[in-house]
């Protein structure tokens, strides 16, 4: 983070001590008392996660740890938007919430590509924390075109962010089990993606594969499934990534299983619990673990 908290130090002391807190008391949670202790003497620099969570613990905003007489607001926009984006991968939906409502009316963000971000993620947000049956699907979609609307209204050679938008409508549009409607905008999204030089978020990819594949799977559609879901072990190998390999794995043999493919079902399910073991993916295990035990009976 460098010059930009040059006086962290000093503002988070000056805060704490004047909200009556002891270093321990707004340590906990967040970070040892030695690393608080190291932070408000400038010996180390807190990641944005955890100035964000101290803020919160002081009743303060964010950008009140920010000097911008030294730093410029670019810099500011930037953080915030990492933070959300790290939330976002991690589905802490209510983090994001409380960074929105609070960001949403801040000048630093009248420019239209930071209101598009904020749009996208108070959308994502409607959608995520409302309970399964009370969901309000079509003002979050309405949200997610408005914030297409902003860039791009005629959708025309998408960039990366508003594809990643586009993909919010198509998730939603798979958990309310309007799978034809996901189907058609994955595969469009399928299309927006290779029409770009490259991905900065090649993970992005990956995803949409699983999504289609789950989808068809879904529709019983097995066999157009099984190419989606092959595709992405094949890219997870070609990228040297294990992100998704285990799921695309099960859905391969699930897939096969469909299609009474039981031989194939087993080999895959073995290569799948081979991966969930490597990332230690307890859930996914026993799962797996399960299903081959009942076929070997």
């Amino acid at each position: 983070m460098g010059e930009n908290f040059i006086n962290i130090g000093e503002i988070l002391q000056s805060l704490r001590v004047n909200k009556g807190l002891a270093i321990d008391e707004l340590a906990e949670g967040i970070c040892s008392v030695e690393e608080l202790d190291l932070m408000e003497k400038n010996k180390q620099v807190p990641t944005i996660d955890q100035l964000f969570r101290l803020a919160n613990k002081l009743n303060v905003k964010l950008s009140d740890f920010f000097d911008f007489t030294s730093a410029d607001s670019a810099s500011y926009v930037s953080a915030v938007s990492g933070l959300i984006n790290k939330y976002r991968r991690e589905r802490n939906y209510k983090a994001i919430n409380e960074i929105v409502q609070r960001e949403k009316n801040n000048p630093l963000f009248n420019f239209s590509s930071s209101q598009q971000f904020l749009l996208w993620h108070e959308a994502i947000c409607l959608y995520n924390l409302a309970e399964p049956g009370k969901r309000d699907k079509q003002s979050s979609i309405l949200m997610l075109n408005d914030a297409l609307d902003m860039t791009n209204p005629l959708r025309k050679g998408l960039s990366e962010r508003e594809i990643e938008i586009k993909m919010a409508i198509a998730l939603i549009e798979k958990d309310d089990m309007n799978f034809e409607e996901a189907i058609t905008l994955l595969k469009e999204i399928l299309e927006d993606i290779d029409k770009l030089p490259a991905l900065a978020e090649p993970q992005l990819r990956l995803r949409v594969l699983f999504g289609l594949s789950q989808s068809l799977s879904r529709l019983e559609e097995f066999e157009e499934s099984l190419i989606y879901s092959e595709k992405g072990i094949q890219q997870c190998i070609n990228d040297d990534v294990l992100y998704l390999l285990g799921e695309f794995l099960y859905q391969t043999a699930s897939n096969n299983l469909a299609l009474d493919n039981k031989e194939r079902g087993i080999k895959y399910l073995t290569k799948a619990l081979n991966i969930f073991n490597l990332q230690e993916n307890k859930v996914f295990s026993s799962l797996v673990e399960a299903e081959l035990e009942k076929l070997s009976t």
